[in-house]
């Protein structure tokens, strides 16, 4: 039979493999012991020397004996920028819908309370989530004096920082925008693109939300997409194959020719939002550059 400390070692043992103990959290005290096993303090201490040799727990002044391994984050070592940090991890890995100031502090091993001492609100949160992202961003540090090269660059540049966070382009409003450095940086950057033009400021500004505007209207669907890949399983493609049969029955009670000569396969057609930023890009910088010579 094995003696009572070694019943004790292996419970505890037990609760830290199963993560009911997580490195950092202090183990039963050994009075807190004597009282739950109804043992002595001599076989507590034993208990507690024997899970030390074996690596699982250490002695904290001040704090007691706590499972080895790195501590969870004080609440005073939060900071915004790891508040902020970890709001970006659970959008960009279970959606905005999913973020919540709870969901950030259960991440961080903290009390929910304790984030609004750095983030008073969720607006201001998404703001700098926003900041950060934005951040990313790489404009060329020079322009090259032709004015559509330049805002061809910007918006692909964008639309990268659009697909690495889904989450980014149904965040931003176009009618209340945020007040973030990073966005008020790229609209500077592409109304200095367009001087060579000669138009007015007012039409350089009305450029430069028309084309964020564009790229991130095509950029609101990633979330949606990236969402019903994780509920279907399927990828937009082959969603597309299983749905070629109801596609074709469909168009059949509703006469739809040229909707029939795409389903039909009679065309070579592809399309994904990286196809439709490729076109819309393009006829973009066309128009404006028809509207700029005139």
């Amino acid at each position: 039979m094995d003696a009572p400390y070694r019943r004790i070692v292996a419970d505890i043992r037990h609760r830290i493999e199963s993560g009911e103990l997580r490195p950092g959290d202090r183990v039963p005290s050994a009075r807190a012991i004597t009282a739950e096993w109804g043992v002595a303090i001599a076989t507590a201490t034993k208990a507690h020397a024997a899970l030390r040799d074996e690596g699982l727990t250490v002695a904290r002044p001040g704090v007691g004996t706590v499972v080895a391994g790195p501590a969870p984050p004080r609440e005073t070592d939060l900071s915004r920028e790891r508040i902020v940090a970890e709001a970006v991890a659970v959008a960009e890995r279970d959606g905005m819908a999913e973020l919540s100031m709870r969901r950030i502090a259960t991440g961080l091993n903290v009390s929910t309370m304790s984030l609004y001492r750095h983030v008073p609100s969720r607006d201001e949160l998404i703001q700098a989530m926003i900041d950060s992202a934005l951040g990313e961003l790489r404009v060329p540090p020079r322009y090259t004096g032709d004015w559509r090269a330049d805002l061809d660059r910007c918006a692909r540049a964008l639309w990268e920082i659009f697909q690495r966070h889904p989450w980014l382009g149904p965040s931003m409003s176009m009618t209340r925008p945020q007040p973030v450095p990073n966005a008020l940086r790229l609209g500077e950057w592409i109304m200095g693109a367009l001087s060579p033009t000669g138009i007015g400021v007012t039409d350089r500004l009305m450029v430069q939300v028309l084309l964020f505007s564009f790229v991130r209207g095509v950029a609101s669907g990633l979330e949606p997409e990236a969402e019903a890949v994780r509920d279907t399983g399927m990828t937009d493609e082959q969603w597309m194959d299983h749905q070629a049969a109801a596609f074709a029955a469909f168009t059949a009670r509703h006469p739809a020719p040229h909707y029939e000569q795409l389903f039909r396969g009679e065309l070579d057609f592809e399309f994904d939002l990286h196809i439709l930023f490729e076109f819309g890009l393009a006829r973009f910088l066309d128009g404006l550059e028809v509207w700029i010579n005139r």
